[in-house]
Protein backbone atom coordinates (compact mmCIF):
# COMPACT_ATOMS: atom_id res chain seq x y z
CA UNK A 1 0.00 0.00 0.00
CA UNK A 2 1.12 3.28 -0.44
CA UNK A 3 2.49 5.49 2.27
CA UNK A 4 1.19 9.01 3.23
CA UNK A 5 4.29 11.67 1.73
CA UNK A 6 6.49 13.00 4.16
CA UNK A 7 6.11 16.72 5.04
CA UNK A 8 9.07 18.68 5.10
CA UNK A 9 11.81 19.56 7.91
CA UNK A 10 10.94 23.06 9.15
CA UNK A 11 13.07 24.96 11.01
CA UNK A 12 13.27 28.46 12.89
CA UNK A 13 14.33 31.12 10.04
CA UNK A 14 12.78 28.84 7.10
CA UNK A 15 10.34 29.74 4.80
CA UNK A 16 8.29 27.96 2.08
CA UNK A 17 7.00 29.25 -0.87
CA UNK A 18 4.56 27.13 -3.12
CA UNK A 19 5.41 27.65 -6.77
CA UNK A 20 3.91 26.88 -10.10
CA UNK A 21 5.95 24.71 -12.38
CA UNK A 22 5.55 27.75 -15.24
CA UNK A 23 6.85 30.10 -12.49
CA UNK A 24 9.99 28.00 -11.25
CA UNK A 25 12.62 29.29 -13.46
CA UNK A 26 11.71 33.31 -12.77
CA UNK A 27 11.90 31.97 -8.82
CA UNK A 28 15.27 30.87 -9.07
CA UNK A 29 16.56 34.49 -11.47
CA UNK A 30 15.21 36.11 -7.72
CA UNK A 31 16.77 33.93 -5.55
CA UNK A 32 20.54 34.25 -7.66
CA UNK A 33 19.83 37.94 -8.04
CA UNK A 34 19.40 37.55 -3.85
CA UNK A 35 21.79 34.83 -3.12
CA UNK A 36 24.27 34.46 -6.04
CA UNK A 37 24.93 31.72 -7.99
CA UNK A 38 23.57 28.12 -7.03
CA UNK A 39 25.18 24.62 -6.97
CA UNK A 40 22.95 21.40 -7.60
CA UNK A 41 22.79 18.97 -5.14
CA UNK A 42 20.18 15.73 -4.25
CA UNK A 43 19.16 14.29 -0.87
CA UNK A 44 16.28 12.12 -0.38
CA UNK A 45 13.59 14.88 -0.11
CA UNK A 46 14.43 16.50 -3.46
CA UNK A 47 16.95 18.69 -5.18
CA UNK A 48 18.89 21.10 -3.22
CA UNK A 49 20.49 24.64 -4.50
CA UNK A 50 23.32 26.07 -2.40
CA UNK A 51 24.06 29.45 -3.25
CA UNK A 52 27.24 31.28 -2.98
CA UNK A 53 26.13 33.21 -0.38
CA UNK A 54 25.35 29.94 2.34
CA UNK A 55 21.74 30.06 1.22
CA UNK A 56 19.51 26.89 0.43
CA UNK A 57 16.76 25.84 -1.23
CA UNK A 58 14.98 22.44 -1.29
CA UNK A 59 12.35 21.65 -4.31
CA UNK A 60 10.03 19.14 -3.71
CA UNK A 61 8.08 18.20 -6.92
CA UNK A 62 4.63 17.39 -6.03
CA UNK A 63 4.60 13.85 -6.56
CA UNK A 64 7.20 11.13 -7.20
CA UNK A 65 8.04 10.64 -10.91
CA UNK A 66 6.35 7.32 -11.23
CA UNK A 67 7.97 6.10 -14.13
CA UNK A 68 7.51 9.55 -15.79
CA UNK A 69 10.29 11.71 -15.48
CA UNK A 70 10.19 15.68 -16.26
CA UNK A 71 12.21 16.41 -19.24
CA UNK A 72 14.72 19.20 -19.62
CA UNK A 73 18.51 20.18 -19.91
CA UNK A 74 19.27 20.72 -15.93
CA UNK A 75 17.33 19.21 -12.92
CA UNK A 76 15.42 22.30 -12.61
CA UNK A 77 13.81 21.94 -15.96
CA UNK A 78 13.28 18.42 -14.90
CA UNK A 79 11.49 19.08 -12.06
CA UNK A 80 9.45 22.17 -13.73
CA UNK A 81 8.49 19.47 -16.32
CA UNK A 82 7.37 16.83 -14.07
CA UNK A 83 4.89 19.35 -12.28
CA UNK A 84 3.78 20.25 -15.37
CA UNK A 85 2.66 16.68 -16.08
CA UNK A 86 -1.32 16.32 -15.24
CA UNK A 87 -2.05 13.53 -12.55
CA UNK A 88 -5.80 12.24 -11.49
CA UNK A 89 -6.13 14.18 -7.98
CA UNK A 90 -8.69 13.20 -5.53
CA UNK A 91 -9.43 16.80 -3.01
CA UNK A 92 -10.54 15.87 0.06
CA UNK A 93 -10.72 19.42 2.07
CA UNK A 94 -12.44 18.91 5.37
CA UNK A 95 -13.30 20.82 8.75
CA UNK A 96 -15.78 20.16 11.46
CA UNK A 97 -18.10 23.03 9.64
CA UNK A 98 -17.84 21.94 6.31
CA UNK A 99 -16.20 20.05 3.66
CA UNK A 100 -15.28 20.15 -0.05
CA UNK A 101 -14.28 17.48 -2.18
CA UNK A 102 -13.07 17.24 -6.08
CA UNK A 103 -11.67 15.23 -8.56
CA UNK A 104 -9.20 16.96 -10.90
CA UNK A 105 -6.99 16.24 -13.66
CA UNK A 106 -3.88 18.58 -12.82
CA UNK A 107 -5.52 21.55 -11.57
CA UNK A 108 -8.32 21.47 -13.41
CA UNK A 109 -11.33 20.26 -11.37
CA UNK A 110 -13.43 17.85 -13.34
CA UNK A 111 -16.11 17.15 -10.69
CA UNK A 112 -16.88 18.80 -6.80
CA UNK A 113 -18.91 18.69 -3.98
CA UNK A 114 -19.17 21.14 -1.00
CA UNK A 115 -21.21 21.18 2.33
CA UNK A 116 -21.17 24.05 5.05
CA UNK A 117 -22.68 21.95 7.89
CA UNK A 118 -21.41 19.89 10.62
CA UNK A 119 -19.16 17.14 9.02
CA UNK A 120 -20.56 13.90 9.35
CA UNK A 121 -17.86 10.99 8.35
CA UNK A 122 -20.29 8.81 6.26
CA UNK A 123 -21.96 11.67 4.38
CA UNK A 124 -18.78 13.01 3.33
CA UNK A 125 -16.94 9.75 2.82
CA UNK A 126 -19.89 8.65 0.54
CA UNK A 127 -20.08 11.88 -1.54
CA UNK A 128 -16.22 11.55 -1.86
CA UNK A 129 -16.31 8.37 -3.16
CA UNK A 130 -19.52 9.01 -5.69
CA UNK A 131 -17.06 11.86 -7.28
CA UNK A 132 -14.09 9.80 -7.09
CA UNK A 133 -14.84 6.92 -8.53
CA UNK A 134 -16.09 8.86 -11.56
CA UNK A 135 -12.70 9.92 -12.40
CA UNK A 136 -9.05 8.65 -12.79
CA UNK A 137 -7.63 9.36 -8.52
CA UNK A 138 -3.94 8.92 -8.99
CA UNK A 139 -3.25 10.73 -5.34
CA UNK A 140 -4.79 12.12 -2.50
CA UNK A 141 -5.00 15.38 -1.84
CA UNK A 142 -5.72 16.08 1.74
CA UNK A 143 -6.06 19.56 3.83
CA UNK A 144 -8.26 20.52 6.68
CA UNK A 145 -8.46 19.05 9.74
CA UNK A 146 -5.84 15.83 10.18
CA UNK A 147 -8.50 13.83 12.16
CA UNK A 148 -11.30 14.41 10.08
CA UNK A 149 -9.66 13.74 6.99
CA UNK A 150 -8.11 10.24 8.76
CA UNK A 151 -11.87 9.41 9.19
CA UNK A 152 -13.33 10.24 6.19
CA UNK A 153 -10.56 8.24 4.22
CA UNK A 154 -11.01 5.07 6.84
CA UNK A 155 -14.41 4.87 6.00
CA UNK A 156 -15.28 1.52 3.77
CA UNK A 157 -17.18 3.78 1.00
CA UNK A 158 -13.10 4.99 0.16
CA UNK A 159 -11.63 1.51 0.33
CA UNK A 160 -10.95 1.82 -2.94
CA UNK A 161 -9.14 4.83 -2.75
CA UNK A 162 -8.27 5.31 0.75
CA UNK A 163 -3.94 3.36 0.10
CA UNK A 164 -3.09 6.04 -2.56
CA UNK A 165 -0.25 8.12 -1.88
CA UNK A 166 -1.15 11.55 -0.02
CA UNK A 167 0.60 14.17 -1.14
CA UNK A 168 1.61 17.52 1.20
CA UNK A 169 -1.47 18.14 3.72
CA UNK A 170 -2.72 21.35 2.78
CA UNK A 171 -3.32 24.56 5.45
CA UNK A 172 -7.32 25.17 4.23
CA UNK A 173 -8.93 27.20 7.29
CA UNK A 174 -12.46 27.09 4.86
CA UNK A 175 -13.06 24.21 2.88
CA UNK A 176 -16.25 25.53 0.51
CA UNK A 177 -16.41 25.17 -3.05
CA UNK A 178 -14.06 28.19 -3.63
CA UNK A 179 -11.00 26.18 -1.88
CA UNK A 180 -10.89 23.78 -4.40
CA UNK A 181 -9.47 25.64 -7.53
CA UNK A 182 -6.55 26.75 -5.03
CA UNK A 183 -5.79 23.69 -3.34
CA UNK A 184 -5.69 21.67 -7.25
CA UNK A 185 -3.10 24.98 -7.98
CA UNK A 186 -1.18 24.37 -5.01
CA UNK A 187 -0.94 20.48 -5.11
CA UNK A 188 0.31 20.25 -8.73
CA UNK A 189 3.19 23.07 -7.34
CA UNK A 190 6.78 22.91 -6.33
CA UNK A 191 7.00 23.11 -2.43
CA UNK A 192 10.28 25.26 -1.74
CA UNK A 193 12.24 25.29 1.49
CA UNK A 194 14.72 28.43 1.90
CA UNK A 195 17.20 28.37 4.86
CA UNK A 196 18.98 32.18 5.09
CA UNK A 197 22.43 31.90 5.19
CA UNK A 198 23.73 32.30 9.10
CA UNK A 199 24.46 35.19 10.48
Amino acid sequence: MDRPASAPPQHSGNRTAVVPAARLQGWLHRFTASHGPVVEDFDDGGLILRAADGATALLRAPWPTDGRPGRGATELERMASLASQERGLGLLLVRRGGYALAAASGSTILGSKSGNRFVETKATAEHAARIFNEHRIEYIVPGGDRALVGQVLAHPALKAVSGRTRLAFLDVQEPKAAALAKAAADACSVRIIVTDPSA
